[in-house]
């Protein structure tokens, strides 16, 4: 399965909690049930990618809170190459408002 994006949190001494971003959820999905492993979700949050410049996500935040769209969680990275990927997380409801604000496809964050 191709990630677009990863995040892994320990919950417990042995346990981790995973949330997995795919380039096609159909597949995990798929691949999950022959493994016999449990998803939960989905979890609405979108992946943004960009030009690594002074502002870029301060204009993703603006775009967002003149949308209404509430922001609970984010994450973000950059590739030291001046590209950056940043992760969105918002309530289910305002999910689709998000990624249209932000001329993302619903399908393929």
């Amino acid at each position: 399965v191709n990630l677009l994006a990863f995040t892994a949190v320990p919950s417990g001494p042995d346990l981790a909690q995973f949330a997995l971003f795919p380039d096609d959820p159909s597949k995990l999905r798929a691949e999950a049930r022959a493994a016999n492993l449990k998803l939960e979700g989905p979890y609405h949050a979108l992946l943004v990618q960009g030009d690594d410049e002074l502002g870029a996500l301060a204009r993703i935040h603006e775009r967002l809170f003149e949308a209404a769209i509430d922001v609970y969680a984010s994450t973000g990275v950059t590739d030291g190459r001046g590209s950056f990927g940043y992760l969105v997380y918002m309530r289910e409801d305002q999910f689709e408002r998000a990624a249209e604000t932000l001329g993302l496809s619903p399908g393929h964050q």
